[in-house]
Order: structure tokens, then sequence, then C-alpha cells
């Protein structure tokens, strides 16, 4: 491996990591409905970082109550959090593996609120609904402006004293950075919108008082659309920022001192062009149903999953804008843009799976390390994979089953050809419940808990 450019470390200025794949952020709804964690979440971590995985950027991590995607995922919002992340972390480390908490706020883009806020809007840059699920929100105000600087703030702070090797901003896929970075969204008239300088400058805001609250000894990164792309669904609709204004947007993050840029694309999420590959329109006919009670728009989407007769409208909608990109590094030529640009590492997201692919991109200077999610799913020990060859033998077909599973169902490969029958296909989607953190009788002996996790479970002061 000393010549393979995949098994090479990656130096940041406040990090290195151990080689160039990321575990990229992946939804999981594993968690306790209040936003606590649980040891379903270190087990699906730690079947990464024991694939050797060189780090892992966590699934969505809300700020706050007001900007979860889905109920049951751990969040960041107070420091009773603090022990339950230091726990992850510690289990992730056994393997030499760094763990980067993506800190997020889905603004208006909240797929199913949770009863806490199911009667009131999702904050956003604008009053606006969303265009694909008829998501309602409220353009925010200047207090509830300075209320999400600071919770991004305090939630790096919990970050770096869980042990966290640094933080990730999500600032692409239609979620509240975007709403305000992006054109096609942002239609305020005070000092967050009109030029990309003011539409940017929530985005500064928050990465300075980060800075101001964790130092400049802390790897900060942001993740950042390449393009919006903002008219691949509806072709009516507005094509949002270009390359050029989002290259605008990562000198901008780069001068406050973010130590990289994570380039994606896409200004929602799912989005026509990311993930890339099919659409599984008899799968959302079971599990899309949920989001009945989430949008405007909902119920007209169902009708074109359900339906049948009413499919092909959808799906020519949804994939008349695929055929522009490719299926793996769907973003590719995008990233290596970004790398001429700035001087701090690039990561890239997009369907990375083969290893020639892969040696490409960072060989020849696209980008730095790659980011994968569902290829990961479908083999969590790919990197081990990739050191013996170029392609698993039974890879990912990019079905994206396992994403339209997650708005109900645990997170896991659910792809039926990768597996003799439907049992052992559920079977392996469960295991993220083994072992659990009490003895089970007549299963292997549980999982040691880290002394602040006990100390937290038992009502003691975390430390």
């Amino acid at each position: 491996m000393e010549n393979d450019p995949i098994f090479q470390p990656l130096k940041f200025r406040n990090l290195t990591v151990k080689n160039r794949i990321f575990r990229s952020s992946i939804s999981g709804r594993f968690d306790n409905y209040d936003g606590s964690g649980n040891q379903a979440r270190a087990n699906w971590e730690e079947k990464f970082a024991k694939g050797g995985v060189g780090a892992i950027i966590t699934s969505f991590v809300p700020v706050h109550i007001t900007g979860r995607i889905l109920p049951n995922y751990p969040m960041i919002d107070a420091d009773d959090k603090i022990p339950f992340w230091r726990h992850v972390i510690d289990t992730v480390h056994k393997y030499d593996c760094r763990f980067i908490i993506q800190l997020s706020h889905s603004g208006r883009q909240r797929d199913v609120p949770g009863v806490e806020n199911f009667m009131h809007p999702g904050i956003s840059s604008t009053s606006k609904q969303d265009t694909f699920h008829g998501l309602l929100c409220q353009a925010a105000t200047q207090k509830q402006i300075d209320d999400l600087v600071s919770w991004f703030a305090q939630g790096a702070r919990r970050a770096r004293e869980a042990g966290a090797d640094g933080v990730e901003l999500h600032s692409s896929h239609g979620y509240l950075f975007t709403q305000f970075l992006s054109s096609a969204i942002n239609d305020r008239k005070d000092k967050y919108g009109g030029d990309v300088e003011n539409r940017a400058r929530f985005l500064v805001e928050v990465i300075r008082a980060i800075r101001k609250e964790v130092g400049n000894d802390f790897h900060v990164q942001a993740k950042l659309n390449a393009v919006d792309a903002g008219n691949a669904l509806y072709p009516w609709e507005k094509k949002g920022n270009s390359l050029e204004e989002s290259l605008q947007i990562a000198k901008m993050a780069e001068a406050e001192g973010v130590d990289a840029v994570h380039v994606s694309i896409g200004s929602i999420f799912p989005h026509p062009q990311l993930p890339s590959g099919a659409f599984p329109p008899d799968e959302l006919n079971w599990w899309y149903g949920g989001m009945g009670s989430s949008g405007v728009r909902a119920y007209l989407n169902y009708a074109m999953f359900h339906f049948k007769i009413l499919r092909p409208v959808f799906l020519y909608l949804w994939n008349r804008s695929k055929k522009q990109r490719p299926i793996e590094g769907v973003c590719a030529e995008e990233a290596r843009e970004f790398k001429k640009a700035l001087k701090v590492p690039i990561i890239n997201t997009g369907g990375y799976q083969d290893g020639d692919l892969i040696r490409k991109v960072i060989s020849e200077g696209y980008v730095d390390a790659v980011s994968i999610a569902r290829p990961l799913i479908a083999n969590n020990n790919l990197p081990l994979i990739l050191k013996h060859g170029d392609v698993p033998e039974r890879p990912c077909t990019f079905c994206n089953r396992c994403l339209v599973n997650a708005i109900a169902n645990p997170l896991g490969c659910y792809e039926p050809r990768r597996f003799r029958d439907h049992e052992e296909m559920i079977k392996e989607v469960m295991t993220v419940y083994r072992p659990q953190p009490f003895p089970v009788p007549g299963e292997p002996t549980s999982v040691a808990l880290s002394p602040s996790w006990e100390a937290n479970k038992h009502g003691a002061e975390p430390g």
C-alpha cells in the first residue's frame, strides 16, 4: 500500500486522517425520539471504523430541535448529549478512525418534523414553501438568526468537549445554510439577501462564532454545493447558484478559517443528480406516505408514486437530467475546480465505489479524498476490499432503496439481489442493534461503555 493514493495519510491543518476514504453523512433512525443517543448508533459507526475508513462524518446532527429532519436522530443541542457522543467517539477511536460531527439545521426541509415541531413552520431564509414536498416555513428574524449562530457555536463546543476530531457544517443539499446561500431560494431584502456576499453572511457568521468558541486548533470543514441545479426536477424553477458563485462562497469560508471543503451537488435532498442511480417507486409507495403531514405537496407526490399509471410522469421529470452525469463521481469535475481555486483540502462525495476511479481522482488532482455512503452501507469493509482489488464481489447497485427505507426503517442495504433471501437481508439490517448495552442471555458479552456514559446514566455529573 506504500504507493496506493487511497491509503496515503491526509494532513489537514489540525487533523491527520490515515487514508483518503471518509464515510459520508448518511441518515439513520437508530436513536431515541427525544434526540438522545443509544447503543445502536455506536454499533452503527463501529461497523465503518472496523471496516477501515479513515474518518467518519456523522449523519445529520441537529443543533436544535427546530432543525431536525426526522425523529430518532441524536442531537447536540445541550450539554447532556456530550457523554453519549464521547462514548461513540471512544468506540470509533479504537480503530484509529477519526470522527467528525456534522452540525446541521434543516430550516424548512424537515421531512418528518416530529410532535415538537408539528404546528410550527420551519425557520428559513424565506417564507416560500419548497417546490418538491411543499414544506412550509417562515423567514427568520434577526433574533432567530442570532440564536441559530449561537446554537451552531455551542454545538461545536460540545463536539470538542466530547472528543470529536472536528465538525462539518452541512451547507449543502437544501438544508438551512443552502436556503440562505442559494439565489433560487433566498429572497430576502436585508443584509442576508441579494448578492452572493450577503447570502453567505449567515455561513460566515457561524464560522466566526465557532472559531471564537473552539479556537483555531480544532478541525472545521464546510460541505457546499458545487452547483444548486434547482431546475433539475422541474425545468421552470430557477437554477440557483452557479459554479462560479459556489467558488466565491468557498473562498469566503476558507478566508474565515475552514480547514477543508466537502463538495456535493443539489439544492434539495434527494435531488435528481444526487443520490445518483435509480429511483425506486415501489418502495416509495410504501414509505413516502409518512411525509403526508409534512408538506402541502406530499399528497400529490404520493399519488404519483402510488398509482402506477402516474409513475412515468414523475420518473421522466426525475431522470431527465441524470443523463448528463455519471453514477460514480457524479460531481468530480466541479470538485476539481474547487481544488484549483482553494488552498485547503477538497473532499468529494457522489457515488464512489470503484477503486480505479478513486485512485484517478486523487492522483490526478481532482480531490484530496472521497466520501462514500451507499457503497459502504452495502460493504462496510470497502476500504479493506480496495486494498486487494478494485470492485467488491457484491457491489452497491445504487438502487437507493436504503435511502427510501430510511424515512421509516432502520438504515441498511435493502437491495434483495445482494442477499440469498429476504430473511438474510433483514437479519443484516438488524445487526445494528447487537450487541446491546446490557447482558442478553445467549448472546456475546455486551460492549463496555465509557466511564462518562456510565456516570451520566446513573445521574452523576459527566466528566
